[in-house]
Order: C-alpha cells, then sequence, then structure tokens
C-alpha cells in the first residue's frame, strides 16, 4: 500500500508543474499522436494542464479516485496507475487526432473504468458496491468519451483512459500482489 501522502506530493506536483507553465512553455510537452516529438507525453500529460479551470476540474476526482483505489485495491495501485498512464497515452499517441493531448481527465477516466470493471469481477459484496457507487458518482462521465465540438476536449484521452482501465482490471484480475510498496 502506498501512502496517502503520496496522492497529495502528486497533487502538489501537479499544482507546481502548472506554476512552472506560466513562465515556461511546457504544455508543448503533450501527446501529439504519431510524431516523435509528441511520444514525450505519453508519461508527460497527465502532468500538464491548459489552465487553473482545468487543473481544478481534475483535482478533486483524481484524489477520490487515487485514494479509494488505494484504500480498497492497495497492491494493485502503482500498477494501474502505470498501466493507466502509459498505456492509455501510447493509445492517444497511435489513434488520436492531430492535436496536443495533455491533462489528467485520461487517467481520472481510466481509474473509473478500473474501479467498476474490477468490482465486478472481483464478485464480491464490497468491491461490487464499490463499482456501484463510482458508477453512480461518476457514470456521466461516459458522454466524455464521444467526440466533442469542443475541439479542445481531449475525447481521446478519456476514451483511451478508460479503455486502458478496462484492459489492467482484466490483466489483475487474479493477481493478489502486484507492485508492493
Amino acid at each position: 500500500m502506498i501512502q496517502h501522502k503520496y496522492i497529495f506530493q502528486l497533487i502538489a506536483l501537479l499544482y507546481a508543474i502548472y506554476f512552472i507553465g506560466l513562465f515556461i512553455p511546457i504544455t508543448k510537452f503533450g501527446i501529439v499522436p504519431r510524431t516523435t516529438h509528441g511520444l514525450i507525453g505519453v508519461f508527460t500529460a497527465p502532468f500538464l494542464h491548459s489552465g487553473m479551470r482545468h487543473l481544478l476540474s481534475n483535482t478533486v476526482p483524481l484524489i477520490t479516485l487515487l485514494i479509494l483505489l488505494n484504500t480498497i485495491y492497495p497492491t494493485k495501485t502503482v500498477a494501474v496507475f502505470l498501466f493507466i498512464t502509459i498505456a492509455g497515452g501510447l493509445l492517444v499517441w497511435i489513434f488520436g487526432r492531430n492535436a496536443n493531448h495533455i491533462g489528467a481527465s485520461g487517467l481520472i477516466y481510466g481509474l473509473v473504468a478500473f474501479l467498476i470493471v474490477n468490482g465486478i469481477l472481483e464478485k464480491k459484496y464490497i468491491p461490487i458496491f464499490i463499482s456501484i457507487a463510482v458508477g453512480a458518482v461518476y457514470g456521466g462521465l461516459i458522454w466524455g468519451i464521444f467526440p466533442s465540438i469542443k475541439s479542445y476536449i481531449s475525447w481521446e484521452g478519456h476514451l483511451f483512459g478508460a479503455v486502458a482501465g478496462i484492459i489492467i482490471a482484466f490483466l489483475l484480475k487474479n493477481a493478489k500482489t502486484t507492485i508492493p510498496l
């Protein structure tokens, strides 16, 4: 189990990176599909945000979902976080439209998808309850995986983050321990 303080340190890092970005144009290091310079975004995009509103809208769901994940599935937390970030990012890089994709919302969609699918796969009362609760609270996110008339929204990041969350739920279906910290 990772300590919850690391989740808050991650959030502090997001804010520090945002404030650095006010002085240095680092948001250009997002995922730019099918370009060599855009490949770095697979690792950096979740840490980059286009504005304070963008960052704030990702903060509460990210804290909530990471704490829930770490509390319910402590031995899976690191693997889930890394897989969603890397696999979701690679899928955006391969299939996304030509744009600069940034933000933690792909990770949020992946965490929601993982928590819902993993709870169902476990077939136990508490995980199923968690699946239902997450679905009830975050079910409205489903609309974010479809193409948007708002070109600045990376629906591809949402979609492929969710796909990565589903995949890792199946990959870890029978895992008792993944990457312990």
